[in-house]
């Protein structure tokens, strides 16, 4: 890459997984017009066609007819290679790096790939700094021929969920290029994979890893994690390989191979007890075998420097100086040591390092960032010091190395550093020579960045660097930096940004099927962007959110508004008498049913689905109550019925509310019903004819005192007076309740009519019947003596014929109009002083 343009130098042209993107010439900067438009990316998501727009934000619309990608085929032994190679970390510029000494680990080596040789999936357990990776390397060069679809090595470095994990393999195995598959499609493509995969820095585990698996049935896995990574589940069937320390033996032999001379006595006392304090683990070893080196090269022990004549090209003869070894707190943390005796350059690039939590820069923005054209060849040096240890496809501190510097002041400037690598990084990722995959492959360092700088210099970051982002299909990071971005805005005060940000995090959720948090991030964006006028953004954000409305219409169809009725009346429910004659009532009620011919008659609900046949055949009728008929017509929407069953239970009052009703059906706080014991079999119910009789035989006692009253207070406002002589005769109508009551229990029998014969002739009510001369009445003869006194005239109760529907009310009515006889409505006459009651 040039030190000054962000090009891309022909040493660093495997590096980077991408192809160059600009010429490399390093004396002719590359112009837009040359390369084209660098960020208007066009990219098939799911089912939709994705236009990555970096100036009013994305364009997404549904794929049209015909325009589906086609199925991907998988990449053939040549490209898997290339793959390959692009995944590991790039080249360092100067001279070679001499590689590290691989451990002795012949044992689990030959047991990981048995393992994977036999389908097994492995978890690689050990602390950090135990050599993991190196093993991981060893295992990958014997398993080239395990499965069909060779070995992919993949990084899950900061991935909490599989998700991104199944995206980065679906590509690495198969040819889709702008392509990121739906959930479906993906899951469906991944299943086929056949790999051996060798997951390097797991941070997840029990579900999250069992959904990784699940979607893979077809590859082995060989998981590298630390022993705090959280464990598989028990039914994952993943065996378990842990990493120790190095024995003495084998922990002199890395010694030697990192010093490259034989050791001294003291050097191999000094690495026992360094063994001892460090557990055996590798990382210690290189680390103090560069402590060891630059111990040599400050005591000058080489031939030549004793050669040498001291004081030629100095202004003063040189001192003999003696740098003892280290001491043993210093060679179980040795950052501070090491670090003083690099150069100043890498001395920056630590400081760096520290400002963006660990992650260093790739070494072609290191002269940019420290201010020495040279800076590029330090990341070399700290990598031989073991400060730095390769992550997929970058380099970061070593464990612990962090914490190290930052006691001894390394992180003093780290806000400075931070603010100065965001607005760096700011200015590359919109260059249009950049390509978006290269971006991509810098995305923690950028991410880091943006989250120590300020509001201004985070904002400007995250505008750029979001477009590259979604280009390259790294769509945790794309989501990470909008996110980043919409808070730095809305702290600058940026609301057009703030907009813009919203506006790409409704298109991401609408990519990946979230459909509310497409909603609301939509919205938010639309309000933005009304409130500043922009109607080409306002149009954009509509278009999204008509999408999103048609996929919440075509996926989960919303169910009809529930609609109860109001229950009936106190006045049309049944008479506590009637609910008692039953064993046990039950009130149904049964919503109201829209008027229409082609409406349907609702079902009434059992009272209880459990009771056993013979005892429902003995329960009471059932009840309905007739719902009140609502006042406004009923809309042609559907609505939901129910016909809940509510049983009856010890109120005094009917309930006149819904709420009265559900609460006697539910309980809030029900109580188990005690065990009850068996219930003799109920009388049978009396036939519904024989009870209508008998109300209406109460219905009609009760209409003839009615009239009767009437007829009295009509005949006692008449203005003749009785005669002074002869008995005390009563004028008005006098009328009595019956003796037994109306409501006569199941058993009894019908009540029979009254005995009576009609009269010839009967008279209207109000008029005086008198004797027709020549001619006598007939007697009607009296079923029961009489014991009314001789001076009142007793009443006569007639009940109407139980067999008349409406019955008809008989007035009785005395009328003496002569001493020597008197005249009832039945007929029948009788002497003076003699007075006959008629049947």
């Amino acid at each position: 890459m040039d030190r000054t343009q962000g090009q891309t130098e022909q040493h660093e042209q495997p590096t980077g997984g991408s192809a160059p993107a600009a010429p490399t010439a390093p004396a002719t900067p590359a112009t837009p017009a040359a390369v084209g438009p660098a960020r208007v990316v066009s990219l098939t998501a799911g089912g939709f066609a994705l236009t990555v727009n970096p100036v009013d934000g994305s364009e997404i619309e549904p794929l049209r007819p015909g325009a589906e990608p086609a199925r991907p085929a998988k990449r053939d032994a040549a490209a898997r290679a290339a793959r390959t190679a692009a995944a590991r970390p790039p080249v360092l510029p100067g001279p070679a790096v001499p590689a590290r000494p691989l451990p002795a680990r012949e044992e689990e080596r030959e047991r990981l790939v048995r393992l994977l040789g036999r389908g097994r999936s492995v978890r690689l357990t050990g602390p950090s700094g135990s050599g993991r990776s190196a093993l991981l390397d060893a295992v990958a060069d014997r398993c080239a021929g395990l499965a069909p679809d060779g070995v992919v090595r993949l990084s899950g470095y900061g991935q909490q969920q599989p998700g991104e994990l199944l995206h980065a393999l679906y590509t690495t195995v198969y040819e889709a290029e702008r392509e990121r598959p739906g959930r479906v499609e993906l899951l469906a493509r991944v299943r086929e994979i056949g790999a051996v995969v060798l997951l390097d820095d797991l941070e997840m585990g029990g579900t999250a890893l069992d959904e990784l698996m699940r979607a893979t049935p077809e590859c082995a896995y060989l998981l590298a994690a630390t022993p705090d990574t959280r464990a598989p589940s028990d039914d994952s069937h993943i065996e378990e390989v842990f990493l120790g320390g190095l024995g003495k033996a084998d922990c002199l032999e890395l010694l030697e191979a990192g010093v490259g001379r034989p050791l001294t006595d003291e050097e191999i006392a000094w690495a026992g007890d360094l063994r001892f304090a460090s557990e055996g683990l590798p990382l210690r070893f290189v680390q103090a075998a560069a402590l060891l080196r630059q111990r040599d090269e400050l005591n000058h022990n080489d031939e030549d420097d004793e050669e040498e004549e001291p004081g030629v090209f100095e202004e003063r003869p040189r001192d003999a100086v003696h740098v003892p070894l280290p001491t043993l707190a210093e060679g179980a943390a040795p950052a501070e040591l090491l670090a003083s005796r690099v150069s100043e350059s890498a001395r920056a690039a630590l400081r760096i390092a520290c400002a963006l939590g660990g992650e260093l820069p790739h070494h072609a923005h290191l002269p940019a960032l420290v201010g020495d054209t040279h800076a590029d060849t330090a990341v070399a040096e700290l990598l031989a010091c073991g400060l730095l240890t390769p992550v997929g496809t970058r380099y970061r501190l070593a464990a612990g190395v962090a914490r190290q510097l930052e006691e001894v002041g390394y992180g003093d400037t780290a806000s400075e550093e931070a603010r100065t690598a965001a607005r760096h990084y700011a200015w590359w990722t919109g260059h249009a020579s950049v390509v978006p995959e290269r971006v991509a492959a810098e995305a923690d360092a950028v991410l880091a960045a943006l989250a120590g700088a300020d509001v201004v210099a985070a904002v400007l970051l995250a505008r750029t660097a979001a477009p590259a982002f979604a280009a390259s299909l790294h769509w945790e990071a794309w989501e990470r930096v909008l996110r980043s971005g919409a808070e730095a805005a809305r702290k600058a005060g940026e609301v057009a940004e703030q907009a813009y940000f919203h506006h790409e995090l409704g298109v991401l959720a609408l990519c990946e099927e979230r459909l509310d948090r497409a909603r609301a991030e939509l919205e938010t964006s639309i309000g933005l962007r009304g409130a500043l006028a922009d109607k080409r953004g306002t149009v954009a954000g509509r278009r999204a959110l008509a999408l999103v409305v048609d996929r919440e219409t075509a996926g989960a169809a919303a169910s009809p508004p529930l609609r109860l009725e109001a229950p009936a009346p106190a006045a049309l429910a049944p008479a506590p008498a009637v609910l008692a004659a039953g064993a046990e009532a039950v009130t149904v009620a049964t919503p109201a049913t829209p008027a229409g011919p082609g409406a349907a008659a609702p079902r009434v609900a059992p009272s209880s689905a459990s009771a056993p046949a013979s005892r429902a055949a003995s329960e009471a009728s059932t009840t309905r109550v007739p719902p009140v008929a609502p006042a406004v017509p009923v809309s042609a929407e559907a609505v939901t019925r129910m016909t809940p069953v509510v049983p009856v239970t010890a109120r005094s009052e009917t309930p006149a509310t819904l709420s009265e009703v559900f609460e006697d059906a539910f309980p809030l706080n029900p109580k188990p019903a005690p065990p009850t014991a068996p219930r003799p079999a109920a009388a049978p119910a009396p036939a519904a004819g024989r009870r209508r009789l008998v109300l209406l035989a109460g219905a009609g006692a009760l209409t003839v005192v009615a009239l009767g009253t009437v007829v009295s207070l009509a005949l006692s406002s008449s203005d003749s007076a009785p005669p002074a002589q002869g008995p005390a005769v009563t004028s008005g109508p006098t009328v009595t309740a019956p003796d037994t009551t109306a409501v006569t229990s199941g058993n009894d029998p019908a009540p029979e009519p009254p005995v009576s014969v009609p009269p010839a002739e009967t008279p209207e009510p109000g008029q005086s019947a008198a004797p027709t001369p020549g001619r006598s009445p007939a007697r009607t003869p009296s079923r029961r003596p009489s014991s009314t006194p001789p001076n009142s005239a007793p009443p006569t109760a007639v009940s109407p014929p139980p067999t008349s529907a409406q019955p008809t009310p008989t007035v009785t009515e005395t009328v003496t109009p002569s001493p020597s006889a008197t005249t009832t409505q039945t007929g029948t006459t009788t002497p003076a002083g003699s007075p006959v009651t008629g049947g």
